[in-house]
């Protein structure tokens, strides 16, 4: 890694795969003020007081090795003499860049996080489609060949996900939190089951809507604005929550679990589809991190352990557990290459900070998929009918 100072000043080897580039004073004092750490670095460069110029996942990789070593008072002050010419007490820290997101009121009631979503997803559609592509699926991609596009990969993920539901002609399937309506439209045209999909998020709402219309799916398919605590319409055959139970929480896993359990009829699957941490670690994304403050507020990563226990506490029997952490961060990289390659048209859709801090989350939860930092597991469920017959393959079918 190298650091390029305002003044053209270079420290660190020339060959260096990523550069930090030193734009504004500011950053210095954000950066010394923050002692080093993560935020402050977040959001010197949301506010574009730094660049990041070469592999930015080279840059990030180094997040583990650099991040106990905090600089300590009297390198705060070397860093202020060399690189600015002046002293420690001439550095006063502006403030956070405007996008950081601040809640309000208890952790997951109804209303905060109907908050939550809308700060992360209702952005711009159009943003989104540069990012993710046609599929507008916006969670891990499976690549079952390594020349296989990310839309193929999607189709992959969307097709699987129904194999492992068992979907059938005529079969009713409830998605929580469907997004932009990618697996409910390839489950009723692949599968011919009828749908219902829940989101609340506005934008995706609409834009769900429109898809299913456009499709001439309205008989077959239908999306509501809706909290899966207020899902009441039962039974369903099967049951999917893909990229979505990251936002449930610790606290309110075993009512998601109930809710799904007695919304699934006897005999029927469920399948979540979540990101997950290594035992032993904190569910809460660091309240004070770069992901909580611009990215997923409120976000909670659970142990795939903690997972199966609040399935099967539920009354459902737990069949099959998959790992996709590979698979996810070779779909970050693909979305950071259309970022990228879309950046001019993306930074006039959302503005220069937010295309910013889209580039260095997915980046970076690239990189911990990649380290096994975190992961994504896929649990699949059943419903079992009376006797304990459970309607399953004797091996997996998908």
């Amino acid at each position: 890694m190298a650091v390029r100072a305002y003044d053209g000043t270079v420290m660190g080897p020339a060959d260096a795969p990523a550069t930090i580039v030193v734009n504004e004073p500011a950053a210095l004092a954000r950066i010394v003020a923050g002692r080093g750490r993560e935020l402050a670095l977040a959001r010197a460069y949301v506010a574009g007081e730094i660049d990041i110029e070469g592999d930015i996942f080279a840059l990030l990789a180094l997040r583990d090795a650099i991040a106990p070593h905090r600089p300590d008072l009297a390198t705060a002050k070397m860093l202020a003499e060399t690189l600015r010419g002046g002293s420690l007490k001439e550095l006063k820290p502006p403030p956070p860049p405007p996008e950081e997101v601040k809640l309000h009121g208890r952790r997951h009631t109804r209303a905060r996080d109907a908050g939550a979503i809308t700060a992360h997803y209702d952005v711009s559609d159009d943003f989104y489609g540069l990012v993710l592509g046609p599929s507008m699926v916006y969670s891990c991609a499976v690549f079952e060949h390594d020349d296989d596009t990310l839309e193929q990969a999607q189709f992959n993920k969307l097709d699987l996900i129904c194999r492992k539901l068992g979907l059938s002609e005529g079969r009713r399937l409830l998605d929580i939190g469907c997004g932009w309506g990618s697996l409910v439209l390839h489950a009723a045209e692949h599968y011919g089951v009828r749908a219902v999909g829940v989101t609340i998020s506005r934008h995706q709402l609409e834009l769900a809507r429109k898809r299913v219309a456009d499709r001439g799916l309205t008989d077959r398919v239908e999306v509501r604005y809706q909290d899966y605590r207020d899902i009441a319409d039962g039974p369903f055959d099967a049951i999917s929550s893909v990229g979505m139970f990251e936002h449930v929480g610790l606290a309110r896993t075993g009512q998601y679990m109930a809710t799904a359990a007695s919304l699934l009829a006897p005999g029927g699957r469920f399948l979540n589809h979540a990101i997950t941490r290594p035992a032993g670690e904190k569910e809460r994304i660091d309240p004070d991190g770069f992901i909580n403050r611009y990215v997923f507020p409120d976000g909670e990563l659970l142990e795939v352990g903690k997972i199966v226990s609040a399935v099967q506490a539920a009354g459902l029997e737990v069949r099959h557990v998959e790992s996709l952490r590979e698979h996810y961060a070779t779909t970050l990289r693909r979305w950071v290459d259309n970022l990228q390659a879309n950046w001019d048209d993306a930074v006039a859709e959302v503005g220069p900070a937010r295309a910013r801090i889209w580039r260095l989350y997915m980046a970076a939860t690239s990189v911990g998929f990649e380290s096994g930092a975190t992961s994504i597991h896929q649990v699949l469920a059943v419903k079992p009918l009376p006797g304990g017959v459970s309607r399953f393959p004797s091996r997996p079918d998908w």
